[in-house]
């Protein structure tokens, strides 16, 4: 019994032993770990540093400084304006300039429709801006320019060149509006190819209404032409045919209006006297 207690005791001691081993062991384990850890946190805070002090060198640094603007797309005088708008100095560093938030700035010019911008290292920033291209003036309150696309950009003032259609009869209301506008920008789009009174050129007016009807009214003609709009491509070709015809009977200065909106054909209206 007694060799057998002894043997007991030396059992419970070598457990002992060996449970305390892997705890030794694993402590060391962790403290292996976090040594480990400490030193990837202490070389990553130090890689920041480096690169945040080389950051700032290159901010100073003359070897990356500002020097050339270079703007194209618009003509000089808006150049000017761009200059002015971006708030640009050859004492800027090239690489701390913000080209989203300059593209911004600058976008809020109204004659600029978009803007690309790309810096050429060392020296150089590119801006190329596309200008706004008026395609005909609304009447709404005020005179304000429409581009192609039917968006309202710019209210006309009295520098602007305003020789353009008039766009009239555009509801106040905003989602109204807007349809009214792509519809008479597609009006202008089918009248593009037209060489006669209803070109581009000597259009003034196109009169827009919410069912669909418009009237055109001509600088070479006193007359005003109804029509529906979805039917003004198809019946221009009546529409030239009717006006060749009063051209050559000599009766084309005593219309009043030439209705296209009737099913079997024109009317023909004429001032009395």
């Amino acid at each position: 019994m007694k060799r057998k207690s002894i043997l007991n005791k030396q059992v419970v001691k070598r457990k002992r032993e060996k449970n305390s081993s892997k705890v030794w062991r694993f402590i060391r384990r962790v403290c292996s770990f976090s040594f480990k850890l400490s030193l990837l946190l202490i070389g990553l805070a130090a890689l920041s540093m480096l690169f945040l002090s080389l950051y700032q060198y290159l901010l100073t640094s003359p070897h990356i400084r500002l020097e050339q603007v270079i703007v194209t797309g618009v003509d000089e005088g808006l150049k000017r304006e761009l200059h002015e708008i971006s708030q640009l100095s050859t004492d800027m560093s090239l690489l701390g300039i913000n080209l989203n938030e300059l593209k911004q700035k600058i976008e809020t010019h109204p004659w600029i429709r978009s803007v690309e911008m790309e810096k050429r290292f060392p020296h150089t920033l590119i801006i190329q801006a596309e200008k706004e291209v008026p395609r005909a003036l609304v009447a709404v309150d005020k005179l304000s320019f429409m581009n192609r696309w039917g968006t309202i950009f710019k209210e006309a003032d009295q520098t602007d060149d305003m020789d353009y259609p008039v766009i009239t009869g555009v509801s106040q209301i905003g989602s109204d509006r807007g349809e009214q506008l792509k519809f008479a920008a597609r009006i202008l789009d089918i009248l593009e190819s037209e060489t006669g009174p209803w070109s581009l050129e000597k259009l003034s007016e196109i009169n827009v209404n919410r069912n669909g009807d418009i009237s055109l009214y001509s600088i070479s003609m006193r007359a005003v032409i109804n029509i529906k709009g979805s039917e003004l491509e198809t019946k221009r070709g009546e529409l030239n045919k009717i006006v060749r015809h009063l051209k050559r009977t000599g009766l084309i200065h005593m219309v009043k209006a030439i209705d296209l909106n009737h099913r079997n054909g024109a009317v023909v209206s004429f001032k009395k006297g």
